[in-house]
Formats: C-alpha cells, sequence, structure tokens
C-alpha cells in the first residue's frame, strides 16, 4: 500500500446495531477494491475484521478492527466497530480517530438502538454522518418507513442521495436525487435508466430537501435558493462537502452489502462528498503537557510529528501494538517520540499499517493517517506522542463508566497470583474495564459496562493465560453499630503455673454519632484502678474488636468506648491480659446495646427517554430506592435517587433490559444507612454463610 497524505484519507468509524451488516460491508469494500479475491462471512469466521478467537466464535464483532482499503486514488480508513453496547469503549476509540461516521440501518427494522446510540456518539463530538440502509433486498424492507424514522428521530437534514426502487416486484434500481439520474442494478453493477413515472414527486421532493441542507451551509447557496435561483454543478459539489462538514446534511445511501448492490455508490460518495482528513482536522485544539492550556495544531507534513494512541493491542503471542492517528507531522521509522504522559521518550520502531490482523509495514506514516507502532515500553492507549518541544496532547476520549461489578473467583489452586499480571494485560486493551482487590473484602474485583464484556474477558482469561475463574456478586461492604448506651465489665483471668494473666476493665459504649470513624477511645479512670501504662492495651483491643463486629463479623462504625474502671494484680497484669479483656467487654457490650447492621447507599442519576419514566421509577421504588427528583433534559428525563448498594449489584443490565438499551446512569457512593429489619435478618444469616464458606476453603 502506498503513502498517502491528509488530502486523499478518509477516516470513517463504522457504527450502528449489532447484526446490521457492518463488517460485511467491509467484506464487499474489500473485495470491490480488490484486497480480496472473494468475501468472507461472518457466519463461517473468515472476514478480515472479526479475526479474534471470540469474535469468530460468538459470530459478532468485539473489538474495533481497521480496514484501509483504497478507492479513487484516494485511501478510506475504516475502522468497524461492535453493534454491542458493552463495547461501546471500542465505538469511542474509534470515534477518536475518525473524520466522519457512517451509520447503517436496517432497510426491515428501521431505527433501532444501536442507531441511535451510534448518532448521539457522533454527534456528541461534531463529527459528520452518512447513513447506509443496508438489506434492501429483503422482502420486508421499507425504505420509505425508515426514512421517515431517520427525519423523525435526526432532523431533516438526513436526506436520501439514493433514492430506490423495484425491478419486478424486488430493490432493482435507484434514483441520484442530486443529479436527478436513474439507474437499474444489473448484478451489482448500476447501469442508467428511466426515472420510473411513479416516483418523479419523491425524487423532487428528495432533491429539494438535498438543496435546502446544503443551502443551510453557504449563506451565498441559501440567498441563490431563496431566490429560486439554479445552481451550478459546482456550487451544489462544494455545497455538499460544505454540508456534510458543517452537519447541516446527512446523506442517505442504500444496498445490500451481502450481494455488493450500492458498495461502490456508498465508496464514491465517501471520497467525492466527505471532505478529506486535511480539511476535517486542518486545525485540532489540543492541550499544552504542562499546564492545560489550549493549543492549536495544524494537520500538515510540515509540521513536528503529533500522533495520538487511541487504542491498544495487547496479545501475549503477538505482542503490544499501540494503534495511532497522527494528526500533523510525519512519523518514520526510529523516530525518537516523547511521551507527554510518561514523560519518557519512544522510539518507533517498525511502523504498520494494519488491516484486521495483517500487519503491512512501511516507513513512514503521514499526517491524517492511522498506522501502528509495535512494543512501545510505556505507551498505553490515550497516550500523545511528539517531540519533546512540543509537548502537547490530545484530549482525552470520554469511555463509558464501568457500573457493572463481578468478583473474580479463580477455580485453579495458586490461580490468585496470576490473576493481577492478566488483568494487567487485559486492561491495556480495553479502558472500559477496572481491576481492583478490595482491600476490606479481599476480594479480586472487575468492573465493566455489561454482562457480555465480562463473560468476554473470562474466557480470554481462561484461552490467553490459562486461568479458569467464574464471577460473583462482590461481597458487600456492610457496616455495623449500636443504638444505645450501655456499661459492662471485662475479665481476663488465667492462670498457667508461673505467672498469671490478670486484666479488668470496665467500659461504656455509645453512638459517636460520627460514621466516618470506626471508634472514638477516651478513658476516665480516677484513683489509679487501670495503670496509665495499659491504657494503650486497652485502646488496641478497641481497635481489633471493631474490625469484625459480633453481629455479623462486619467492620464497626461510629462506636464511643469509655475505660471508667477496673483492677489489676501487681504481678499477673500485662498488655495483652488488658488487650483480652476489652475484647471481652467490646463483644458482650455491643450486642447489648441494640445493635444493627448499616447498609451502604449510593446517589443514582437515570438518564432515559420519556416513554420509560414511569417504569424507572416503579422499578426503583421496588429496589428500596427514594426518587430525588426529576429533570427535563431535551426529549430525556433524568431521574436522581437513592438506593441501597445490595440492590443495585445488577442495574447496569436490568436498565438496558427494560430501556432496550436506551438509558444511562451513573452512580457514586453516598452513606451508610440502617437496614430494615427484616434486610438485617438475611444479611446475619447469609454472613454466617459466606464465613463458613471461607472457613471451609482454608
Amino acid at each position: 500500500m502506498k503513502v498517502y497524505s491528509a488530502n486523499s484519507i478518509r477516516n470513517v468509524a463504522v457504527l450502528g446495531h449489532s447484526g446490521c451488516g457492518k463488517t460485511t460491508l467491509m467484506e464487499a469494500a474489500l473485495n470491490l477494491s480488490q484486497v480480496t479475491s472473494r468475501m468472507g462471512r461472518v457466519e463461517d469466521g473468515n472476514t478480515v475484521s472479526d479475526y479474534d478467537a471470540e469474535e469468530i466464535r460468538r459470530k459478532v464483532s468485539i473489538s474495533a478492527s481497521l480496514i484501509p482499503i483504497e478507492w479513487l486514488d484516494n485511501k478510506i480508513n475504516f475502522i468497524d466497530t461492535p453493534g454491542y453496547f458493552d463495547f461501546a469503549g471500542e465505538i469511542k476509540e474509534a470515534l477518536a480517530a475518525a473524520d466522519a461516521a457512517l451509520i447503517f440501518a436496517s432497510a426491515k427494522s428501521g431505527v433501532e438502538v444501536g442507531t441511535e446510540i451510534a448518532w448521539d456518539y457522533a454527534q456528541e463530538l461534531n463529527i459528520p454522518r452518512i447513513i447506509f440502509v443496508n438489506g434492501m433486498d429483503d422482502d420486508n424492507a421499507d425504505f420509505g418507513k425508515v426514512m421517515s424514522q431517520l427525519k423523525t428521530m435526526f432532523g431533516t437534514g438526513v436526506a436520501p442521495l439514493m433514492l430506490p426502487f423495484a425491478v419486478n416486484g424486488k430493490f432493482g434500481g435507484f434514483v441520484d436525487t442530486l443529479a436527478r439520474k436513474a439507474f437499474k442494478f444489473n448484478g451489482s453493477k448500476a447501469e442508467p435508466c428511466d426515472i420510473p413515472a411513479d416516483i418523479h414527486g419523491e425524487v423532487e421532493a428528495a432533491h429539494a430537501a438535498i438543496l435546502e441542507a446544503v443551502a443551510e451551509a453557504d449563506e451565498a447557496l441559501m440567498e441563490k435558493y431563496f431566490a429560486e435561483e439554479p445552481l451550478t454543478d459546482e456550487e451544489l459539489a462544494n455545497g455538499i462537502v460544505n454540508g456534510i462538514k458543517a452537519g447541516s446534511l446527512s446523506p442517505v445511501m442504500c444496498g445490500t452489502a451481502v450481494s455488493q448492490v450500492g458498495v461502490k455508490e456508498l465508496l464514491d460518495t465517501l471520497v467525492k462528498c466527505l471532505p478529506p482528513a486535511f480539511i476535517m482536522r486542518e486545525k485540532i485544539t489540543m492541550f499544552n503537557a504542562a499546564n492545560d492550556e489550549p493549543v492549536e495544531i495544524i494537520c500538515s507534513e510540515a509540521e513536528p510529528p503529533v500522533a495520538f494512541v487511541f487504542k491498544t493491542i495487547a496479545d501475549p503471542y503477538v505482542g503490544r501494538l499501540s494503534i495511532f492517528r497522527v494528526f500533523s507531522g510525519i512519523l518514520k521509522r526510529d523516530t525518537p517520540l516523547y511521551n507527554t504522559r510518561a514523560d519518557a521518550t519512544e522510539r518507533a520502531g517498525h511502523l504498520y499499517i494494519l488491516r484486521g490482523k495483517e500487519q503491512i509495514e512501511v516507513d513512514e506514516i503521514r499526517a491524517g493517517d492511522i498506522g501502528a507502532i509495535a512494543k512501545l515500553s510505556v505507551t498505553a492507549t490515550q497516550d500523545t506522542l511528539c517531540l519533546k518541544q512540543s509537548n502537547v496532547r490530545v484530549k482525552y476520549i470520554d469511555f463509558p463508566k464501568s457500573l457493572l461489578s463481578m468478583a473474580v473467583i479463580p477455580k485453579g489452586k495458586g490461580d490468585e497470583d496470576k490473576i493481577s499480571a492478566a488483568f494487567s494485560k487485559l486492561l491495556e486493551e480495553d479502558k472500559t474495564l477496572r481491576f481492583e482487590v478490595n482491600p476490606e473484602t479481599k476480594q479480586s474485583v472487575v468492573s465493566g459496562v455489561g454482562d457480555n464484556q465480562l463473560d468476554v474477558l473470562v474466557t480470554r482469561l481462561k484461552t490467553r493465560y490459562k486461568i479458569d475463574v467464574e464471577l460473583q456478586t462482590p461481597i458487600i461492604p456492610y457496616r455495623e453499630m449500636i443504638k444505645s448506651k450501655v456499661r459492662v465489665q471485662g475479665k481476663y483471668k488465667k492462670q498457667t503455673g508461673g505467672h498469671g494473666q490478670y486484666g479488668d476493665v470496665h467500659m461504656e459504649f455509645e453512638p459517636s454519632g460520627d460514621l466516618s470513624a470506626p471508634y472514638v477511645f477516651e478513658e476516665k479512670i480516677f484513683g489509679g484502678s487501670v495503670p496509665r501504662q495499659y491504657f494503650p492495651a486497652v485502646e488496641k483491643g478497641i481497635q481489633e474488636s471493631v474490625k469484625a463486629g459480633p453481629l455479623a463479623a462486619y467492620p464497626v462504625v461510629g462506636i464511643k468506648a469509655i475505660l471508667v474502671d477496673g483492677s489489676y494484680h501487681a504481678v499477673d497484669s500485662s498488655e495483652m491480659a488488658f488487650k483480652m479483656a476489652t475484647n471481652i467487654a467490646f463483644k458482650d457490650g455491643f450486642m447489648k446495646a441494640k445493635p444493627t447492621i448499616l447498609e451502604p447507599i449510593v446517589r443514582v442519576s437515570v438518564t432515559v427517554p420519556d416513554d420509560y419514566t414511569g417504569d424507572i421509577m416503579g422499578d426503583m421504588n421496588k429496589r428500596r430506592g427514594r426518587i430525588l427528583g426529576m429533570e427535563k433534559i431535551g426529549s430525556k428525563q433524568t431521574i436522581n435517587a437513592e438506593a441501597p448498594v445490595a440492590e443495585m449489584t445488577k442495574y447496569a443490565t436490568d436498565l438496558r433490559s427494560m430501556t432496550q438499551g436506551r438509558g444511562s446512569f451513573n452512580m457514586e457512593f453516598d452513606r451508610y444507612e440502617e437496614a430494615p429489619a427484616e434486610v438485617q435478618v438475611k444479611v446475619i444469616e447469609f454472613r454466617k454463610k459466606e464465613l463458613e464458606a471461607l472457613r471451609d476453603k482454608e
């Protein structure tokens, strides 16, 4: 593959609902551009972009994959993305490198959730959108219905460049609505023909819609349009490009990827109508890595090199590949590059163009293009590589939050030590995953976007790293406290031949009123009944006791312990004896002072379309949640609530199910609160079984 400059490159993220034909379109594009001699099939597991073993097994895309093709003396860098919501991080990475989004819609199913999410993601980044309605050969295809849905959902700027018509009852041709010329398909080739008489009105309406969208992007064209003056071919061509760039026009194409019908026309449109990388990212706002002040970078080969690593592949056999977009300058083999995050210099050894799993070695990669470097030592996803004197960083990717957490339980002995090492590699590839060993529960906990993502993670641990694990609901970090005041005695007396052990304390326990601290310790000893030298031992006994409360072995919070009296033995008393006496007093006093279980409460913010508001509020009430308020944002509602952590462990999955993937939420810890009596009974019983299981395992 030859080297291309930014004025001949189109970087296009391919987005849409799972199963809508994105990967099949990549196969069609590869075949039409003569990269491959035949099209692969997702069902056969032999496509270029879905090459990972899990993708082949599941027959769905899991990772974003680069598919560069050469077309009309230009280069199109397609980035094929997954359709499942769990892998939204891959979509975000693709959009960080792309200049435009090619969004799929099904000719049969119309605008699906994946279509909506793809549009929203692209709109957030102000990236131009082109829509491809796929599956036009389906018996239930209805282009008119799909167009109506697209306009209703996304506005009047959505306009068809292709208007399909039937031949012998099936999709057989289209009208170029800009030129108002008709073509009939002979196989996948389009041949000129007359416009069918029954769609003349539709053609004129579509042509007018495009003119209006084009005029919106240019004041001079707007004046001519309202004056009903005809636009020249050159004005129309430039207007299409400017309209797409401005976002006032989102052209709609159609076809059938599996039979390549309409794919050539789509590729032609991407090259002719989509502005190249040089225009789309002529000036890029970045940040000074030292002070975060905005810095403007120009997309020019004459400028110093700046590259952004938007994705990392960390395969145990292939090694680490850092995939990057060059925003300015030229990256050449063996160029020393400064990593602004790590404050370290890396050397770009071998440079590659990726096509699926294929690595095509090149000598240089220019501004506007996408490539990969192997085996960089400190560079990770979201890092910026530049010259040290440039010292800039690209805006970070806004990844979806990881709110589904599961405990990772190894099945094999000795695998605990291997898990952290394996996760360090897996987290390099997927920035939406989080992993930690909970210091309180000692559980290894992984957090992700959804259950499919975590299921893939479990499989990869097994296949790549030979670690067999299962996922369980994490231990909920409950707390214990008391609600009343009590005075008790704790005496520890032991006689063993020589010196004995003797410690005697009289303690008062009461709520401290501060749940952020485990305990408050005071002493009010009069007359030396307990010598001062044993006070630290008494506090040490409290420190140890609050680690696991007498009720269910959860940490104790909000307790005030006062040493008020006691006695000692001149010979047999010791620090250990007083510590043991304090432990006895603590257990006795705690159980007499109205002990209770506290549960963690989170604040939840759920954003859903209006239609789902009632369902979400009803569900939140079932989870023992409290609605705090609502806020209207566009066509959506944000519901603010608080709920117990125990009721929210699978909320990421449940919300997706309730809203067909249209809902999103944030959740953060707020406070501890006394659990209802019936919940406490269940918690104590479950904890008893949990501790028994742990003891048996030991």
